[in-house]
């Protein structure tokens, strides 16, 4: 993140900020537009929805106010680029071939078309950033391969908490702490047996999709954000669903830490979630080297060996341009699998399925 804030500023200064291709005009994506148009170095070149309407009125958010016209074909969105405006359409391909686009923000909320997406966005050597972590779980190792052979980034997206774990865990991995135990806050209280039938009223209460509000009450949501913060540190589950155990953010040094040591891990160098410190994300390191331990005693982390990192936010779309940024600056992701992946999510039944029931 060094120096994004100037890099940003020189860009805006000479003239040619960062071109953004945002497909997906939702919340997230309509979020990510009215962030950016607070910003200096980066405009959205093109937004893609299910209709021309709502690609319109993604731009309606942008401060910027820019000129917006409707293509239908990469000629008219070229031309219309050439003339100073910005594009609306409902061709993905628009965004991820358009020339002048430096990277592609994928907002779609479909597994499916995120990787469609992604790859036609690798192909096309444009950066792209991946809000659909469902995605990045299922076939995020062969994106990442396609984007290191084409010389552009894959990446999650900075604000959700797969990129805001991973940050923090590049920080404690780079100085040489041992990490225990990288995780989350869960706010929504657990229940495997969750459903959107069960969810309805809550959901209705809050404005939510039902099955929506399922995926984070069941613990859906949880396993893949984790799965992915495994895939990109190679740190590992501890047991199948993770523990999940209730902490305060003091206590996070003390429960998720090795059952030897009075937690309820039965290893170091794991993932897991907490009940009770979200919205926050956290790294649970170690070190047995005296100097240090004093020094972080001295600085009120506690006697140690066993030191809590807490990051006590993280702000979904509104920090996605960062890692758009990133990537054009420096060529780094704010999170990405390895070759392979190390952990993966698996389908459980609720209740009894019958012999051909569907």
């Amino acid at each position: 993140m060094n120096e994004i804030n100037t890099r940003l500023e020189q860009r805006e200064r000479e003239g040619r900020p960062i071109v953004v291709g945002l497909v997906g005009a939702g919340q997230m994506g309509s979020e990510i537009v009215s962030q950016v148009g607070e910003m200096r170095g980066m405009e959205i070149g093109v937004v893609v929805d299910l209709t021309p309407e709502r690609a319109k009125q993604g731009f309606a958010h942008s401060r910027k106010k820019p000129d917006v016209v409707v293509a239908d074909t990469l000629a008219d969105a070229e031309r219309a680029r050439a003339a100073g405006a910005c594009v609306a359409t409902t061709d993905y391909r628009i965004a991820t071939r358009l020339s002048g686009v430096d990277a592609v923000i994928d907002a779609t909320g479909s597994v499916r078309m995120a990787a469609t997406v992604a790859m036609d966005a690798i192909d096309h050597k444009k950066h792209i950033v991946m809000m659909s972590v469902e995605a990045d779980v299922t076939v995020g190792p062969i994106l990442q391969r396609l984007a290191e052979n084409a010389g552009v980034v894959y990446s999650l997206a900075a604000g959700d908490e797969p990129a805001a774990i991973c940050e923090l865990y590049r920080f404690a991995d780079a100085l040489g702490f041992e990490v225990v135990c990288a995780g989350k806050g869960k706010n929504n209280p657990l229940n495997i047996y969750s459903t959107p039938d069960t969810e309805a009223e809550k959901a209705e209460q809050r404005k939510m999709n039902p099955r929506m509000l399922c995926e984070f009450v069941d613990g859906s949501k949880t396993a893949i954000e984790m799965a992915a913060v495994s895939n990109a540190t190679g740190l590992v589950i501890d047991k199948r669903g993770m523990h999940g155990a209730k902490s305060t953010v003091p206590e996070l040094n003390s429960v998720f830490v090795p059952a030897a040591d009075g937690g309820v891990l039965s290893r170091s160098g794991v993932v897991d979630f907490a009940i009770g410190v979200h919205p926050g994300v956290f790294v649970v390191v170690r070190t047995d080297n005296p100097h240090i331990q004093a020094g972080m005693k001295d600085r009120d982390m506690g006697p140690g060996p066993y030191y809590t990192l807490y990051r006590p936010f993280h702000l979904c779309s509104v920090e996605v341009p960062l890692t758009v940024a990133q990537a054009v600056f420096y060529g780094e992701s704010s999170g990405h699998p390895g070759g392979k992946l190390v952990t993966e999510c698996i389908a459980v039944a609720k209740r009894d399925i019958a012999e051909g029931e569907t």
